[in-house]
């Protein structure tokens, strides 16, 4: 927001495009008084703001009923912008090096309400692979992607996450027990990657990293997953370097693009 403008001043059809702003800049449920901290609007304004974009599918009201996330319009319309012609081009190009070199699946996906949503993926050649298409929302709790995102949230936020989530255990070894997740959420963050170790799906493991944004902040997760005959943890990250050096170069590409 421009710090020299009057609170006051501001046009009202502006009003609307600034509360999202604040939202997406937070990257983390939030409240109308949270977001005002930065706005400074009269209280009724914007209570009547954020019921206006609940309204028409830019926000939704979390679990909690007192916080608010990207509603499915807002996702949309981030999507898009992140699938762009030129961006996806460049990005599908990172993909196919990425999964060239590894011999498996590679996957762009973006945190979604509970899920993760595949933007973006390119397939292996190898016939037996596994099928999680474009579009896929796989849970957080259960996959690579889903905990690499959840190891960066606040610890509130992430403690209201898991006060509400269901646990539900997808194989043998889902994680279904809080603490243990929590133990695994801060071994995640120290590390810097995830791992899917057939939490998801029997007979398939998974490592994502972090996409980031300019201020650090994670933007997506980027990840492969592959059939336990033909990889098993150890040598997963063995690919550690590839997954991350791929990682900083879309992150450098979404960064360049939002300067142009």
């Amino acid at each position: 927001m421009d710090g020299d403008r009057p609170r006051d001043t501001i046009p009202t059809n502006l009003r609307l495009l600034m509360v999202l702003e604040e939202v997406a800049r937070a990257g983390v449920p939030v409240t109308p008084t949270e977001v005002n901290a930065a706005l400074e609007l009269p209280k009724p304004t914007i209570h009547r703001l954020f019921a206006t974009l609940e309204e028409e599918g830019f926000l939704q009201r979390d679990m909690d009923g007192r916080t608010y996330s990207p509603g499915p319009r807002m996702r949309v319309l981030a999507a898009s912008t992140l699938s762009s012609l030129r961006i996806r081009t460049a990005r599908q190009a990172i993909l196919r090096r990425l999964s060239r070199e590894i011999g498996e699946t590679c996957n762009i996906a973006l945190p979604d309400r509970d899920c993760m949503l595949y933007l973006e993926r390119v397939e292996t050649e190898w016939p037996l692979r596994i099928q999680l298409p474009q579009g896929t929302r796989v849970p957080f709790h259960a996959t690579a992607s889903g905990k690499m995102y959840l190891s960066t949230l606040a610890p509130n936020h992430l403690q209201r996450y898991l006060n509400a989530a269901s646990l539900t255990g997808h194989t043998e070894n889902t994680i279904t027990d809080r603490a243990a997740l929590m133990t695994e959420l801060e071994e995640i963050s120290r590390n810097g990657y995830a791992l899917d170790r057939e939490e998801f799906m029997p007979d398939m493991i998974a490592l994502a990293v972090p996409i980031l944004e300019s201020n650090d902040r994670l933007m997506a997760t980027l990840s492969f997953h592959a059939p336990t005959q033909r990889f098993d943890v150890a040598r997963a990250i063995t690919y550690l370097d590839a997954l991350r050096e791929a990682s900083q170069e879309l992150s450098l590409l979404v960064a360049v693009d939002a300067e142009s």
